[in-house]
Order: structure tokens, then C-alpha cells, then sequence
């Protein structure tokens, strides 16, 4: 039986001559920092979420990090975010010198807003949801709940591109939103590299600032900085996708809706809420198992390479214990590290191969 892969990079990138004809321009301009290919990146992605400006940055993380710096937040000051995220949200609050406040998740995997209020201080400076899977939080309860306490939301949608809710797209609810262009999003490029998009004018000044060691000019730095630049070698890898985004997105969803059809009559299965008013980009897909760990095993026996998004709750981690919480507090961030399993979704997946992922799934629950 042939393995089902996870990773698609190979595949991605099979055909690379394009790129390279490209890069070799590039190596004749030699226009490596902030070049003319990243001008014209930025502009094409502010143009497919439908927001006013785009930065291009070093990375996801930093896309996050310099938003909340733009807005002031430091040391002494809270952050709150979702308790089941990538340890980069975290990280890059604690970067600023802010602290994370963790709310628990519901089974889309988002924060639960009817737990952000209550998290609320007299520190808390910001809200940082996180469309978490591709998955989309309840922006307008969170964006309502922000409006009552006077607080700036910075939207986490790393994993998000092009996922909506209600028809409007992540990243352009609240005052900015990081995306990551890691290459294992639906938008990737041949390394680390991220965005952030704002409407705001003057929030937009200060991140191209802030992104550039603070240099307004070659000799005249206006705030201290740090050095995040999306390569122009990168612009050029993303550039040469960025048209294709919409297309790898519908089809990630019609593999998730393919397993969605097929998982949910199989016992020991469940399938997450599906509302309505999302459409979620299936950067993971993930289902609720029963014996999960015996059918991780079993599918990797199987040559199903099956993964786990994540066996340790992030704020049980070693590294979290500063924050303070103790083991039980976010009870469904705690079922879901226990319960959940992912499985290829890409673009590059064939219907035979998650046919093939769908028979070793269901052999599992009837003991074949």
C-alpha cells in the first residue's frame, strides 16, 4: 500500500523553473532588501483581503510581535489570547514584554467569546483571536466585546488566509492581523516570511518603521526597530502563487468536505461543528477520535501519515509555567489535546488517497 504523505512541499514546487527565470532577474538587479518584487507582493495581497495596506515581515510570529508593539503594548501590559494555539502567539506577546492571558477554545477549535470578559484587567491592552486551523473566531461578538472596553484587536490569522466569516475576511477586523506565509500554508513561500494588513494609516507608517531597524530614511532612524523584512527573494516565491491562493483554498475545502462526508458515519469519529456563516480554509484538518492514540498508531502502521496539533496543551507546557495556570484550567483545550487527530487536506491529495486515509480510519473502528 503506497503512503499517504503529509507534507506536500515537493509536490508545491515540482515545476520551479518559473521561479528561478525570476530569481535570476533578481541576482542581475541585485535588489535583495526590500525590493520592487516586495513592493508589488504587498500590494497584490492587500488586494485579495480587501484591506487598505499590507507589510511584508520576517515572519508570522514577527507579524504578530510588531503589530502589538505598533500599538504601544510592552512590559507590565496583557494580551489575551486563545489557551489551544501555536506557541508562537504566545511567544510574541511575551516578546513585547507583555503578558498572555489564556481563554479556553470551543470545538471549532477559536476562542470562546463568552469567556473573554471575564478575562478581562486592568492591564489588558489587547485581544489577539486566532483563526486557529483555519477555522474563524466570532469576530463580531469579539469585536463588540473589544468596543465595550476600549481595546484594540490584533487578529492572529496565521493559519486563516482567505477564511471568512459572514462574508468578511480574517484579518480585516480588527486594527491589524499577522499572517504567516510558512511553506506549509495555503499561501507559502521557501521559508519563514509574514504579513500584516491594517486599514490604518498611521498604524501602517509606523510598522514599515518598525519592521526597518526604525529608518525613515537611509541616515535618520525615528524610533527604535528591529530587522524584519520580508526577503525580496520571498517576494518572488509568493508572487509567482499569490494568483493561485484562491484555487489551493477551494480545494482544501473540498477535501475537508469530502472527509467531513465520510467520517461522520464512522462510530468513534466525531466531526467539529460546521457553522454556517464560516468558511474555514482547512489549513488542519482535525477530527475528534476515540482511542486516539491507538488510531494515530494504527494509521502510521498503515502508512497514513496522520499527526497530533497538539498532545500537550501549550500552557502545560515547560516553557508556561510562568503564566501561572494550573493543570485543568481550560478543560477543553485539555479534551481536545487528548481527543483530536489531523490528516493530509492539501491540494495535492488525491480522492483515491483520502480514500485510502478513510478505509485505514474506518478498518480501525470495525478491528480489521
Amino acid at each position: 500500500m503506497a503512503k499517504v504523505r503529509y507534507s506536500y512541499i515537493t509536490e508545491q514546487f515540482a515545476e520551479p523553473q518559473a521561479i528561478f527565470a525570476e530569481l535570476a532577474k533578481l541576482v542581475a538587479r541585485g535588489d535583495y532588501t526590500l525590493g520592487e518584487q516586495v513592493a508589488e507582493f504587498e500590494r497584490r495581497f492587500a488586494a485579495m483581503l480587501g484591506v487598505r495596506h499590507a507589510i511584508g515581515v520576517g515572519s508570522g510570529t514577527d507579524a504578530l510581535k510588531l503589530s502589538l508593539k505598533a500599538l504601544g503594548i510592552g512590559p507590565g501590559d496583557e494580551v489575551i489570547t486563545a489557551a489551544n494555539t501555536f506557541i508562537a502567539t504566545v511567544g510574541a506577546i511575551h516578546e513585547t514584554g507583555a503578558r498572555a492571558v489564556l481563554v479556553d477554545c470551543e470545538d471549532h477549535f477559536c476562542l470562546d467569546p463568552g469567556q473573554l470578559e471575564a478575562a478581562i484587567g486592568p492591564r489588558t491592552r489587547a485581544i489577539m483571536p486566532v483563526q486557529f486551523t483555519g477555522e474563524v473566531a466570532d469576530m463580531p461578538r469579539i469585536m463588540a466585546i473589544a468596543g465595550r472596553h476600549g481595546l484594540p484587536v490584533v487578529e492572529d490569522a496565521c493559519q486563516g488566509i482567505l477564511s471568512e466569516y459572514e462574508g468578511r475576511k480574517s484579518g480585516s477586523w480588527g486594527r491589524a492581523a499577522g499572517f504567516s506565509l510558512h511553506p506549509l500554508k495555503n499561501l507559502n513561500v521557501w521559508g519563514d516570511g509574514g504579513v500584516i494588513v491594517t486599514d490604518d494609516d498611521a498604524m501602517e507608517r509606523s510598522l514599515r518603521l518598525l519592521r526597518n531597524h526604525g529608518l525613515k530614511s537611509r541616515d535618520e532612524v525615528a524610533v527604535l526597530g528591529c530587522n524584519s523584512r520580508l526577503d525580496t527573494l520571498q517576494a518572488v516565491v509568493g508572487n509567482w502563487l499569490i494568483g493561485q491562493t484562491g484555487t489551493i483554498t477551494e480545494r482544501r475545502i473540498a477535501n475537508g468536505a469530502y472527509y467531513d462526508a465520510a467520517f461522520s458515519g464512522i462510530p468513534g469519529l466525531r466531526v467539529p461543528p460546521r457553522r454556517p456563516q464560516v468558511k474555514r480554509v482547512f489549513h488542519l484538518y482535525m477530527v475528534f477520535a476515540e482511542r486516539r492514540d491507538a488510531l494515530l498508531a494504527h494509521c502510521l502502521a498503515h502508512g497514513i501519515s496522520a499527526k497530533v496539533h497538539y498532545p500537550i496543551p501549550l500552557y502545560q507546557q515547560e516553557g508556561l509555567k510562568p503564566l501561572g495556570y494550573a493543570p485543568g484550567t481550560f478543560p477543553v483545550t485539555d479534551r481536545h489535546a487528548r481527543e483530536v487527530i489531523s490528516f493530509p487536506v492539501d491540494q495535492h491529495l488525491t480522492r483515491d488517497q483520502q480514500d485510502q486515509v478513510i478505509d485505514v480510519v474506518r478498518s480501525f473502528y470495525e478491528g480489521r
